[in-house]
């Protein structure tokens, strides 16, 4: 079974992907955000694209799904640019996978 995929985020950051036929869902507040990302979970989409930007607004979200096995919930950069989030998530989870910070 191939696995849905969603991108999740500002419009003008998500438009992009809808031009590589990706599921888009433009949110514009953090409410909103929650709200899609659970409807997206509850629908069963195996990857979730979510901006940067947004995701700082919700990390208890982040923190609930992180302990899923599905949906994964990837940080992109919003188009301003990358804010550093998605780099701080991973190196958090590879530290806890091995027990020490091995990014540097």
């Amino acid at each position: 079974m191939k696995a849905k995929i969603g991108v999740v985020g500002e419009a003008n950051a998500v438009f992009p992907f809808k031009l590589l036929n990706f599921t888009t869902f433009a949110v514009e507040s953090a409410a909103e955000a929650r709200r899609q990302i659970r409807t997206l979970a509850d629908d069963e989409y195996g990857i979730i694209y979510l901006t940067e930007t947004i995701a700082a607004e919700i990390p208890d979200v982040l923190d609930y799904y992180e302990s899923q096995t599905l949906p994964a919930i990837i940080l992109i950069p919003s188009l301003k640019g990358s804010t550093g989030l998605a780099s701080q998530r991973l190196r958090g989870t590879v530290e806890r996978a091995v027990g020490q910070d091995i990014l540097d």
